[in-house]
């Protein structure tokens, strides 16, 4: 049986009960919204020593954080090194986008990857089905299902799918700036016009499901035409695919199959909160996976930080999940720094919105860092800081006083000890 199957028959796992715990909510309300589908929970049963996490309606913010090779750069080490910063940094979960043009290179990269995640990990299949049919327009729902039940017998908590992406987008897209950008979007896109076919993504949807259910893997329905420009945002083919989301949130749902939606992508700031709208309407509630959004587009190489104004209004506008960018999108492959810097500002776009939400964990940290600071206890406030380990760096060779200001101001012109001070003489 799959959480679903047990949320729905009023079981609360082991699964959930630790999730309940570490978001201090209530198991029934918990087990109600895993079996309505407003939460997801990532859990493949194969995933060995997992650390389960879940995203959607009522819960804390979640992060991920992209890693994987590619043809420029195959380096099975460099790739665990970014895992182990990423979740050093606070990613709640890890995608792999490992493209090589050996499969069996691929296959390698995943298991090591998985051995050493103890978090949920996600995947996107087509890559690997392109690669292994020698082009993408020659993939068959055959070949595409194979990899994909390799990915699910690995262990993979969820994979996104571009199912989405059909044939009714095609004259939709050719009025765009940029096209596409998804690199799986751009798979089936192509696919469709050299074969004159409905996608078998799409077509076969139900096979997919059929091997989802079997592992419990978490769907995640791709954004494939996902805005690349705020020139496209929230346009005709953005929208007209977001609908074909709906409809097969709808279905996996009724297969028994957990289910989220991406979603964009370049937005302008003024559009975040219709996107937003339009994604829980149209998919039912279904948790929203964004990529930033990127509210601007010349940021290249403070594209982490523009994303996180952009994900910080997303999140407070519902939101559940943030897809980390690093100061390489659009210019390269992240390295290692990139990885945990992208992982740190996502990480404050979601402590934001979640205070604006009214998450009383995330409120606490702040009111217990504050504490902190009002009494110059300068190991708390490493402590409660979103990166201690900065904090440290800041900080570790800077002289400061134990009960006094820091090295900007000093003791004798320190504002809360000024203050402080007055009161006690009087």
């Amino acid at each position: 049986m799959t959480q679903v199957d047990h949320a729905k028959s009023g079981k609360i796992t082991s699964q959930m009960e630790y999730i309940a715990q570490q978001e201090s909510i209530d198991t029934d309300l918990l087990r109600e919204k895993i079996a309505s589908g407003q939460i997801v929970l990532l859990a493949n049963k194969k995933h060995k020593g997992l650390k389960p996490v879940a995203v959607g309606r009522k819960l804390s913010i979640k992060v991920n954080a992209n890693i994987g090779a590619s043809p420029v750069e195959l380096n099975p080490e460099k790739e665990l090194k970014k895992l182990t910063v990423a979740v050093e940094a606070g990613a709640d979960t890890i995608m792999d986008l490992t493209i090589a043009n050996d499969t069996t290179v691929i296959d390698q990269i995943r298991k090591k990857v998985i051995e050493n995640c103890r978090i949920p990990l996600g995947t996107v299949p087509i890559y690997q089905a392109a690669i292994g049919a020698g082009d993408a327009t020659d993939m068959t729902i055959e070949n595409y299902l194979k990899v994909f039940e390799k990915h699910a017998e690995d262990g993979v908590d969820f994979t996104t799918i571009h199912a989405g992406v059909t044939s009714g987008c095609m004259r939709l897209v050719s009025k765009r700036l940029m096209p596409v950008v998804s690199r799986g979007g751009s798979f089936m896109l192509h696919w469709i016009a050299k074969n004159n076919k409905e996608s078998f993504l799409y077509e076969h949807f139900d096979r997919i499901l059929e091997i989802a259910r079997e592992y419990d893997v978490t769907i995640s329905l791709g954004d494939g035409l996902r805005p690349g420009c705020l020139a496209d945002a929230t346009d005709k083919a953005q929208v007209y695919e977001l609908r074909v989301l709906g409809e097969l949130v709808q279905r996996a749902r009724e297969a028994g199959v957990q289910v989220m939606v991406e979603g964009p992508g370049h937005i302008p700031l003024n559009e975040i909160e219709e996107n937003v709208r339009l994604e829980k309407e149209i998919c039912q509630g279904a948790p929203f996976y964004v990529l930033g959004p990127l509210p601007i587009d010349t940021a290249a190489g403070y594209d982490h930080i523009a994303c996180s104004i952009g994900g910080a209004l997303a999140g407070y506008l519902g939101a559940d999940f943030l897809c980390y960018v690093t100061g390489k999108e659009h210019i390269g492959l992240p390295d290692i720094q990139d990885v945990r810097e992208g992982v740190i500002v996502t990480k404050i776009a979601a402590s934001v919105a979640d205070i604006a939400r009214g998450n009383k964990q995330a409120i606490l940290k702040s009111q217990l860092m504050s504490e902190a600071r009002e009494n110059f206890d300068w190991d708390k406030m490493q402590k409660h800081a979103i990166d201690p380990a900065y904090f440290e760096q800041l900080v570790g060779s800077k002289p400061r006083l134990s009960k006094g200001g820091c090295s900007m101001c000093g003791d004798e012109f320190c504002a809360l000890k000024f203050h402080s001070d007055s009161l006690l003489s009087h």
